[in-house]
């Protein structure tokens, strides 16, 4: 697997600058019809979410690959040992493939992850026997951000540690600093936000704290200005406004498979139910938690505006950071391709309660073909809206991006 990120070949789509307040945009290069995937895309950089990781979703440290297999996948989200899943060589998990880093023992579902790992960032990263020392400077903040980062989780500072040192072990750093320097950046204030929706109202003394760790874990001659306090907290909202979220799950990849098997109709029927009440029993014990959960910067995916009647839509099929991104609806060469950074619920919501989402998580007013024509609509919402205002968290916002 490339260290490097970036979109398979064949892309049927580009990026083109469309104004100075919208930025760039994502434009399709020939027509594509519905159903067919847009482009696959590998991230520059990404990694599993810390809460995630230390609460045993068990994932490759390079590519996000769900490392259970499906049976022990629902045994820990149900808290059931005993339980057995039918149909058990539809689990794609193969841990006869699996590695370890020799030093610090993280896992890999693959040679290909170690080694694609190892060449990019993790010799940086390697804590060797430090891994357990909580007086590593790199645990130090790890610890840091957890205590002020809590589920549901929409960020990592690791993200931002992967970039560090992918510039320190590369040859050609000034490729590296222009790759990352392509994602959206944003003005002093709008940065200020962002940091506040990540880490809340103390939020000024905790990225200094932050910063402060960073700069003892990672510093670097060459990205001095990424270790000042306007430069971290550029850095800081570069991966909070482009990180997409990412999900994988070996228990969702073995329901799909259940549902592509040729069953005779007593047996189909029989399956379903039995899937239907896991994920029942699932939500009881473990609730929304289901993936392995993570975050990446892709280059492509990242220039695609918001639309709340999105033509496209992100996933995860391939169990790994593996971005596919398929058409909803038939487009044509030359139109825009808008993903929704809404979930379906929302997306049923009034124009004025679409866009408080909007704003306090994105910061912009969504000017969508759908808000114009709502644009006379009532600023106000509805009273079984307003109940359900308090209720919108970070999580929702991933529900769409962490399909698998």
């Amino acid at each position: 697997m490339a260290a490097a990120g970036g979109p398979h070949a064949g892309a049927a789509a580009e990026a083109r600058f469309i104004s100075s307040a919208k930025g760039k945009g994502l434009f399709a290069t020939k027509n594509i019809r519905k159903g067919e995937t847009v482009f696959v895309e590998r991230p520059v950089v990404s990694s599993q979410f810390l809460w995630n990781a230390l609460y045993n979703y068990r994932a490759c440290d390079h590519c996000l690959r769900a490392l259970e297999t499906a049976e022990e996948n629902a045994q820990r989200l149900l808290g059931q040992s005993s339980l057995v899943l039918p149909h058990p060589e539809q689990c794609s998990t193969r841990k006869e493939l699996h590695q370890q880093c020799p030093r610090c023992q993280v896992t890999y579902c693959s040679a290909e992850c170690r080694q694609a790992a190892l060449e990019q960032y993790h010799q940086v990263l390697c804590l060797g026997p430090s891994r357990d020392d909580p007086t590593h400077p790199l645990n130090k903040l790890q610890e840091a951000w957890r205590n002020m980062h809590y589920p549901p989780e929409t960020s990592s500072i690791m993200l931002m540690a992967r970039m560090v040192a992918t510039i320190k072990q590369a040859k050609d750093k000034e490729w590296w600093i222009k790759a990352f320097s392509q994602f959206c950046s944003k003005t002093a204030n709008e940065e200020e936000e962002i940091v506040h929706k990540l880490l809340g109202d103390k939020f000024k003394g905790q990225l200094e704290l932050l910063r402060l760790l960073f700069t003892e874990a990672l510093y670097d001659e060459c990205l001095s200005r990424w270790f000042t306090p306007e430069g971290f907290r550029s850095l800081f909202a570069l991966v909070g406004t482009n990180g997409q979220g990412i999900g994988t799950s070996s228990l969702s990849q073995w329901v799909h498979a259940c549902d592509a098997l040729d069953l005779p109709l007593l047996q189909r029927e029989e399956l379903d139910a039995f899937i239907d009440q896991l994920y029942k029993d699932i939500e009881k014990e473990s609730g929304e938690f289901l993936n392995c959960e993570g975050s990446g910067l892709y280059v492509l995916q990242s220039c695609c505006n918001h639309s709340c009647i999105p033509n496209a839509e992100t996933s995860f099929p391939e169990n790994n950071f593996l971005l596919h991104l398929t058409a909803l609806e038939d487009i044509e060469a030359g139109e825009e391709i808008c993903i929704s950074y809404l979930d379906c619920c929302q997306r049923e919501r009034s124009r004025h309660s679409r866009n408080k989402i909007l704003r306090e998580n994105y910061l912009f007013t969504c000017s969508c073909p759908k808000c114009l024509a709502q644009a006379d609509d009532a600023d106000v919402t509805s009273d079984e809206e307003e109940e359900g205002e308090g209720e919108t968290d970070d999580a929702e916002l991933e529900d769409e991006m962490t399909d698998v």
